[in-house]
């Protein structure tokens, strides 16, 4: 019988030290308290019991009836809640404010209610946010600046829900959720994916990014995004590739994407793991794409077995900080398959990159022979086209001239062009045939030409100065012009 006084002392001393024997709080009624953990679930809630003790780090509110969590759900500030579960509440409405007064929070579960949007900077008050359970939900818009202030969040549950469109530029550069390692998206209604966005990811989130079960179209960039994906042995691939299927327009049901190989009508074709193409003296940088994070060593092995370590290079190769292989001056001899080997945390893991190196410089060559090329054959043409301008421009008289015509006087010249393909002609000269009789009564024009009611001219004298035409005020002209400028 007086075995158990020794006791009595020791339960008071952990009656006092407990925080709910303390003055800081009390249990609230129908929920149960161990602990720094408040439970209550399935006690028929229909708001936040309050008030809620300070200390209080779990909070499980599951399975009750809270509909709205307004910004006045905790009126103090509980500095030391980590984990908040909501589930299963009929939950339509969160305010922009309702996590002011939970800084800390690290757990949010607010997983199979009815919430139909994420809006403007919903979250942005948990900085220090890294599980977010969205799924099972009736959301269908999701606003870019939901995340915003997520810097830590790891793990993004957003499957079974009705969202056609996920704006993934919050993960193109990495900056807005720069910890993310899992992001579900299956069981929605995403039809259309970028798939070259998501290629460009890092493998080791494309290792836990889930499309499954949606009802997305068949393309062969798709195909050759799963495939790459089971190749490199991806989770995201490798447990749901019984879900992973897609819609065709002539086929009634959806199909497995890696069916698609060889399939008409698309006929898809797997792509190569990496090829990378360079001309000669380029600079390239080879990617180690691995799928783990917080890797301890990683080193490069070239096509001549030489290896390239964390320390440096080896002058034309070296190693850079994010794990990439640069290589400079590239000659013919630096063609071939490059291995990346990775220590991971859990396993090791082995990259191929084949580089090819064509035979010439960019800038080499070949462009130097078009631009030959292309000189050449401009000469080529504007010869052309001065020998067409002077061998087969029309004669105005040819038919005028005949076979024993004397040649002109020396003389002639003064009146007449030097370009001038028609020379001028005497009146009275004998051998032109083609001459009408009105032309022959009328007198000679300018460049051969006869002008009808001109005035005649005298016949030729003879004599030295008989050799001299008369001048003729309407001979004057333009070169090219047979329209005559009268003085």
């Amino acid at each position: 019988p007086g075995a158990p006084l020794p006791l009595m002392p020791l339960l008071l001393a952990l009656a006092l030290l407990s925080p709910w024997g303390s003055a800081g709080g009390s249990c609230p009624p129908r929920c149960v308290c161990a602990s720094n953990i408040l439970s209550c679930s399935q006690a028929m809630l229909s708001s936040v019991p309050a008030p809620l003790p300070r200390f209080t780090a779990v909070l499980d509110l599951s399975h009750n009836n809270v509909s709205r969590l307004r910004a006045d759900w905790a009126p103090g500030r509980l500095a030391h809640l980590h984990a908040l579960l909501l589930s299963h509440n009929g939950l339509s409405f969160v305010s922009t404010e309702a996590f002011a007064h939970v800084p800390h929070l690290r757990h949010l579960d607010l997983s199979s209610n009815r919430l139909r949007a994420l809006e403007e900077n919903l979250f942005s008050d948990l900085a220090e946010l890294e599980v977010l359970l969205l799924y099972n939900n009736e959301i269908s818009a999701v606003d870019r600046t939901a995340f915003d202030n997520l810097s830590r969040l790891r793990k993004l549950y957003l499957g079974q829900n009705r969202i056609a469109r996920f704006p993934l530029e919050l993960l193109r550069d990495g900056s807005r959720l720069p910890q993310l390692a899992l992001l579900d998206l299956s069981a929605n209604r995403l039809r259309n994916l970028p798939v070259g966005e998501l290629q460009a990811l890092p493998a080791w989130l494309r290792d836990r990014l889930y499309l499954h079960g949606n009802p997305l179209a068949c393309d062969c960039p798709l195909f050759q995004l799963v495939a790459r994906g089971r190749r490199r042995r991806l989770s995201a691939v490798m447990d749901f590739q019984e879900e992973l299927r897609c819609l065709l327009p002539t086929a009634p049901a959806p199909i497995g994407i890696l069916a698609l190989a060889g399939r008409q009508p698309l006929n898809c074709s797997e792509a190569r793991e990496a090829v990378l193409e360079a001309h000669l003296g380029d600079t390239v940088t080879l990617s180690c794409d691995s799928r783990w994070r917080g890797v301890r060593s990683r080193h490069w092995v070239t096509p001549g077995g030489e290896r390239v370590l964390e320390e440096g290079g080896n002058g034309s190769a070296a190693l850079l900080p994010n794990g990439s292989l640069k290589l400079q001056a590239l000659r013919p001899e630096d063609a071939g398959t490059y291995a990346c080997w990775v220590a991971g945390p859990l396993l090791n893991e082995t990259l191929y990159v084949e580089l090819l190196v064509h035979n010439f410089t960019l800038h080499g060559p070949h462009d130097t022979l078009n631009t030959a090329y292309t000189t050449l054959v401009g000469c080529i043409l504007s010869v052309v086209l001065v020998l067409i301008y002077l061998y087969l421009t029309p004669c105005r008289c040819c038919c005028c001239r005949g076979a024993d015509k004397p040649p002109a006087p020396r003389d002639d010249s003064i009146n007449s062009s030097v370009l001038s393909a028609t020379p001028n002609h005497a009146a009275g000269v004998p051998g032109e045939p083609c001459r009408s009789r009105s032309a022959s009564a009328a007198g000679p024009g300018q460049n051969g030409r006869y002008k009808v009611g001109g005035t005649p001219q005298p016949p030729p004298r003879h004599g030295p100065k008989a050799q001299r035409k008369v001048s003729d005020p309407d001979s004057v002209s333009s070169v090219f012009s047979d329209t005559p400028i009268v003085v």
